[in-house]
């Protein structure tokens, strides 16, 4: 059997580790990692393939730095290449990205089985275009595996678990989790990023701004910036600069009063994620890293993307506006936040989504 393990941006590369790991332990399966290029940089990626010990990536496409049709069009020019070349048998994907769209169509289209990794998830907001992708890579997927209980009930609302959509869906649990507890020891032991910023035992809060949602609109990013410096005042905020966020904060003249940090490997940012205070973020694997991590977090998007940890109360969503960021931090702040159900399985998703994959391939 083979294969192919499509990644293109760097939360990707963390799920995909785990499927790889499975692969690895599995006899019978050769893997074919595509690596799109859809955020690359060399320095970035390669620290996270060799912290994660990931194979290093069969294909790299290198495609990016392009509008959204551009992007997906090309990728799925190349990838439909690759698969006519490979001829794998299963194309697994992940989450939400062009990437994820592009290698679902290219893979449907050559009558190549699909499986979805982190399926079912819905925000409804239809101006993001992760979710438009959402919707299109599940309908089209063979196999969709979701994180959580709602993700399958997502799907099954939406007439997936019937006749009249021949896709099947299994709750397996998050990947990420599988990756969180399986890394953990190996980042405590070495990291050295709390020693670096010397914050091992200060009171700090980490925080994430990528989204072009809230980097590409001035008043946005001018709301959180003024929020974060506030804050800085009286507890340290420590901020990786995604590259896309510091050409913004540059363009409009902004100023940052807080620990600016050049972006981090996945082994620092589980360091920094599970000494801090709590976390602020727009990313919706660094939200669930929190919440693994037994930490709050204030989530910068006003429509939750893992509506679960809402109703835990250990996130608290919030629209990038000066006057409701603020709101938003002090009911974070004094909510009592529920860890005590795991929400998004037992460690084993990697392990039964390869068992998944033999058992349909050999028909058992």
């Amino acid at each position: 059997m083979k294969i192919f393990n499509v990644v293109g941006a760097r939360p990707q590369f963390i799920k995909a580790a785990v499927i790889s790991r499975a692969i690895a332990q599995t006899s019978g399966i050769k893997e074919i990692i595509v690596h799109s290029g859809q955020h690359y940089d060399e320095n970035m990626s390669s620290i996270f393939f060799e912290e994660m010990s990931i194979p290093k990536p069969d294909y790299l496409l290198s495609i990016n730095g392009l509008n959204h049709g551009a992007m997906t069009g090309r990728m799925l020019i190349e990838i439909e290449e690759l698969i006519l070349k490979e001829e794998p048998d299963y194309v697994i994907v992940y989450g939400d990205t062009n990437t994820t769209l592009a290698a679902s169509l290219a893979a449907k289209k050559l009558g190549v089985k699909i499986v979805h990794v982190e399926a079912g998830v819905r925000n409804f907001d239809e101006s993001m275009p992760e979710e438009i992708n959402r919707y299109l890579v599940d309908r089209i997927s063979d196999l969709n595996i979701t994180c959580t209980w709602l993700g399958k009930e997502n799907l099954e609302k939406e007439g997936f678990m019937s006749s009249r959509i021949n896709s099947e869906v299994y709750n397996f649990g998050d990947v990420m989790y599988d990756a969180a507890l399986f890394y953990s020891g190996l980042a405590e032991q070495s990291s050295s990023i709390l020693d670096q910023l010397e914050i091992r035992n200060s009171n700090f809060v980490v925080c994430t701004v990528h989204r072009a949602s809230n980097t590409d609109s001035e008043e946005a990013l001018r709301s959180i910036v003024e929020m974060l410096n506030e804050l800085n005042r009286e507890v340290t905020v420590v901020l990786p600069l995604h590259p896309r966020t510091k050409s913004r904060v540059q363009k409009y003249g902004l100023s940052l009063e807080m620990l600016c940090i050049d972006p981090v490997g996945y082994f620092d940012m589980l360091e920094l994620i599970k000494a801090s205070k709590f976390v602020i973020t727009d990313s919706g694997g660094v939200v669930r890293e929190a919440y693994f991590f037994g930490k709050k977090s204030l989530f910068l998007l006003d429509k939750p993307v893992w509506p679960e940890l809402i109703s835990e109360g250990v996130c608290t969503c919030s629209n990038p506006s000066s006057t409701e960021l603020k709101v938003g931090l002090e009911k974070m702040k004094t909510k009592e936040g529920d860890f005590t159900r795991s929400l998004y399985g037992d460690g084993t998703a990697g392990n039964k989504i390869i068992e998944l994959i033999l058992k349909d391939f050999f028909r058992i």
